[in-house]
């Protein structure tokens, strides 16, 4: 499909984790979804949830892979294999510890930072491709990195994380409508 857009959020399927902070890929592309008046529905052909949709006259694919968060990799290679895209045009969304809570920054290429699902997808694919990292931030003295991540936050964390949920999406939208440079800047500089 020329001119596809892919784009996949990371996360683990099923309901014990849909809240969690390891989730905010798979919570952003229903932020997408949401913005694009689009629905998932599952692959016939792939371990994935996927949506379809145009936006500024190019069409979106998001894709959440149901292959849980540390085989994301094959799930991603072979949405690639169906429909080549060029780098620019797949992005990857995750949750990122080295982030405060709620802020978000994009990428392009780079290591993984330990993110296994990302490790997963730069095995899968090699490491060019574009990021939109959502901040989960680090967990408190005696808290458990697995721990943190697979909870959901509450309360004003709650609130402060479904702020960078929203404002992944708005960068996506962001660089297909102003680039790259703009969208990087304008997000890069929130607080």
């Amino acid at each position: 499909m020329k001119d596809l857009v892919l784009v996949v959020g990371l996360g683990n399927p099923g309901p014990q984790y849909h809240s969690t902070r390891h989730n905010a890929g798979f919570l952003c592309l229903d932020e997408v979804a949401r913005a694009l008046g689009i629905a998932f529905h599952p692959h016939p052909r792939r371990e994935a949830l996927v949506a379809e949709g145009r936006f500024g006259g190019r069409p979106f694919r998001l894709v959440k892979p149901l292959s849980y968060m540390n085989r994301s990799g094959p799930v991603v290679a072979e949405f690639l294999q169906e429909s080549p895209v060029p780098v620019e045009d797949l992005w990857i969304i995750h949750d990122d510890m080295d982030l405060p809570l709620g802020t978000i920054r994009l990428k392009r290429g780079g290591g993984s930072a330990g993110h296994r699902g990302v490790d997963s997808v730069m095995a899968a694919i090699g490491p060019d491709f574009a990021r939109i990292r959502i901040g989960v931030g680090r967990p408190p003295e005696g808290v458990a990195v697995v721990d943190w991540v697979l909870s959901p936050p509450m309360g004003e964390e709650a609130e402060a994380f479904q702020d960078g949920i929203r404002k992944g999406a708005q960068a996506l939208f962001a660089v297909y409508e102003h680039g790259w440079e703009e969208a990087m800047n304008r997000f890069h500089r929130r607080r």
